[in-house]
């Protein structure tokens, strides 16, 4: 599936991934293949994201850490739709 991470400044991830969690206003969810489709506000947390061929844009890799096998971004809010295995994320 595809994830793209959108800021008010740029879109500073786009790539294939595995698996995405994030921090739900109900509690933390994570995203596999094939999810039904979803939208939903997101709180303060941080985005986990897995993937065997996750393409990193060098520009906005700082922002990112890594830890293990898997990416952290840490958010203060968002939004994210999941349609037709792509995933959105708008984050503050």
């Amino acid at each position: 599936m595809i994830l793209e991470i959108v800021t008010p400044e740029a879109s500073i991830f786009n790539s294939e991934v595995d698996s995405v969690a994030v921090p739900g206003i109900n509690g933390s969810f994570q995203m596999l293949n094939n999810h039904a489709p979803i939208v939903s506000l997101l709180n303060q947390g941080v985005v986990r994201i897995k993937g065997e061929a996750i393409r990193m844009n060098e520009k906005f890799s700082d922002l990112f850490k890594k830890e293990d096998d898997e990416f952290q971004l840490e958010i203060n809010s968002g939004t994210i739709e999941m349609n037709a295995n792509k995933i959105i994320i708008l984050v503050d």
